[in-house]
């Protein structure tokens, strides 16, 4: 009889205990990201608003300090953009900057913010050509508010759902090496040149990952994450989100439920197999994402979900500066009336980023986990390698990648792909040295609490297969 009574006292202390437990809570916020007329975009200066820009997000509420979660359908945030948004977003949700991520979507009929590089850019007058800074901060400051909103009205989940589904005929490697083993053709997001377009899709990761939050039956928030450059066509000079968000726009409407979309590593990642730069390309490219969305919702598979089950982890780096970074002819290209304006306004964002290295300052690479799910949170703009290394790392886990985070150091190759030469490991796109592999694998590994043990990172497998 004693035996009995213990082993019933045990079932109601277990189920007292589960009826106590905290539930995790959801909040969502939206704002309006669009930049005003004339204001500059990445290239050129914004004529109007094709179609909206939004910032997006989530704030999560579990045991320890909420975790909010920003989508932005700008080209990147750098610097001080990055610390100031973070600090903002922080105060309003009553967490601590480092337990937010804010991540662009790359678009780039977009603005770019980089506080630290509009200052510096300030000194030759040549700023306003690329930052409005006003707008920036007045974006910043929108959000805000919506994230204290979000955080005061979140909602409770039951439930988390994880599903995937393969996103076909988008993605392609745009680094094809030749015979000697360096990169022959660089496939940009739009190519019209047959021979480019019909070498293999090499190396990427087709997967479109998808995480909800529930309330029983009644979906949340929906985040989803998709591996490539965002670009069917640009320098329109008309704001626009591109076919990425046009598939998140569809999906929300279709499904009832807020979507928010996050770039993978899509650093060598882009549509050229499959798009020719014609307008019609467009619907077409986002009509696929969506349909790789759809996929992923109608595979989710929901298990109950509770506050504790809520972690947020980081590990700060310091990310090798590429060698070819030298302070004083940045300085005088910076300085020089007579150099073009682009290498110009790109020197100074290059300056900023070495003086940063100098100083020892670093970066932090994040975690989400969410049950069984993980969210690796990376700066840049990664090679897809880090994402497949990471998912074979653990694959007993659900595991998702946002880059596009700290927008600085530009390019993030992987070690053998620096040698192989081509425009994304090439001086005018990578900020860092080859030896920025090792650091981000050390602290992906520690993340996901796997060893990592020699090369992680395949090399570039962007040649025939």
């Amino acid at each position: 009889m004693s035996r009995l009574m213990t082993v019933l006292a045990v079932l109601l202390a277990v189920a007292v205990g589960e009826a106590r437990a905290e539930p995790l809570k959801v909040g969502v916020f939206a704002v309006d990201a669009s930049p005003p007329a004339g204001s500059p975009l990445m290239y050129d200066p914004n004529k109007r608003v094709e179609y909206p820009l939004s910032c997006k997000g989530v704030v999560l509420i579990g045991e320890g300090k909420p975790v909010v979660l920003v989508a932005l359908d700008w080209i990147g945030v750098a610097n001080d953009g990055q610390v100031e948004f973070k600090k903002a977003i922080a105060e309003a949700a009553a967490t601590e900057p480092n337990h937010v991520a804010v991540h662009a979507l790359h678009q780039h009929d977009a603005p770019i913010c980089d506080f630290t590089a509009d200052r510096v850019l300030a000194a030759p007058g040549i700023n306003g050509q690329m930052f409005d800074s006003a707008f920036a901060r007045d974006v910043i400051a929108r959000t805000a508010e919506a994230v204290r909103s979000a955080a005061k009205n979140a909602l409770p989940v039951t439930h988390l759902g994880l599903g995937q589904g393969e996103v076909q005929q988008v993605a392609s490697n745009r680094r094809i090496l030749g015979p000697n083993g360096r990169v022959k053709y660089v496939r940009y997001t739009a190519c019209r040149e047959p021979v480019v377009r019909d070498a293999p899709v090499g190396t990427i990761d087709p997967m479109l990952k998808l995480i909800s939050f529930w309330n029983g039956d009644k979906p949340i928030a929906a985040l989803t994450y998709y591996a490539t450059h965002p670009q069917s066509y640009y320098r329109t000079g008309l704001a626009n989100p591109d076919f990425p968000g046009m598939a998140r726009e569809d999906r929300q409407r279709a499904t009832g439920c807020p979507h928010i979309h996050f770039d993978g590593a899509g650093g060598n990642i882009g549509a050229g197999k499959y798009n020719d730069g014609s307008k019609s390309m467009r619907r077409v490219l986002a009509d696929r994402v969506a349909e790789g969305m759809a996929k992923a919702w109608e595979s989710t598979v929901k298990t109950p979900i509770s506050a504790a089950e809520l972690g947020w982890e980081t590990v700060a780096v310091a990310l090798p500066p590429a060698r070819h970074l030298d302070e004083s002819k940045l300085s005088a290209t910076m300085n020089d009336p007579k150099a073009p304006i682009r290498d110009r306004l790109e020197a100074g964002r290059a300056l900023v980023w070495l003086r940063r290295c100098k100083a020892g300052e670093t970066i932090d690479v994040s975690c989400l986990r969410l049950g069984r799910a993980r969210v690796l949170h990376l700066p840049g703009e990664l090679f897809v390698e880090y994402q497949l290394a990471a998912q074979a790392m653990r694959p007993d886990l659900f595991v998702a990648m946002a880059a596009y985070g700290e927008y600085a150091p530009g390019y993030i190759g992987t070690e053998a792909a620096y040698p192989e030469g081509g425009y994304e490991t090439g001086p005018k796109a990578s900020l860092v040295a080859p030896e920025v592999e090792g650091v981000l694998m050390s602290a992906i590994g520690k993340l996901l609490e796997a060893p990592v043990r020699g090369r992680t990172v395949p090399g570039s497998r962007s040649a025939p297969n």
